[in-house]
């Protein structure tokens, strides 16, 4: 904000406008971080999912699920493969007795977009 000489009556208008202003900014880089962290889970997810014929791997994907102009949330799922999701990441019992161990591959991704969705929203309140 430039060095403005404004009456003391225009005070309250002047800080609501820059404030608002402020917030619009701030929302898109929000979203962008959004969108970016939604992306690198997806990838993620993608290179560490167990690859039997690499179908399961190929089926994420991530949609917008709500949008308003001060938030968004998208989500990360299985497209045709997510019955497989649950026992692939947790393990499941085997039919002739026994079990199939976990291997995980949601969580460390999960947590991975969480990580940097955080320091996109720190980076982009320092310095936008």
């Amino acid at each position: 904000m430039a060095n403005l000489k404004i009456p003391i009556g225009a005070l309250s208008e002047t800080v609501m406008k820059e404030l608002n202003e402020y917030a619009d900014v701030a929302c898109d880089e929000m979203k962008a971080a959004v969108k970016s962290a939604g992306t690198l889970v997806k990838n993620q997810i993608k290179a560490t999912a167990p690859k039997s014929t690499g179908a399961y791997a190929k089926s994420w994907s991530v949609k917008n699920t709500r949008e308003t102009s001060r938030s968004l949330e998208v989500t990360v799922y299985s497209r045709n493969r997510y019955q497989l999701a649950h026992l692939l990441e947790h393990g499941h019992a085997k039919r002739g007795g026994g079990r199939v161990p976990g291997r995980s591959h949601i969580a460390p991704a999960e947590q991975a977009g969480i990580d940097q969705l955080e320091k996109d929203i720190e980076r982009s309140l320092r310095h936008g």
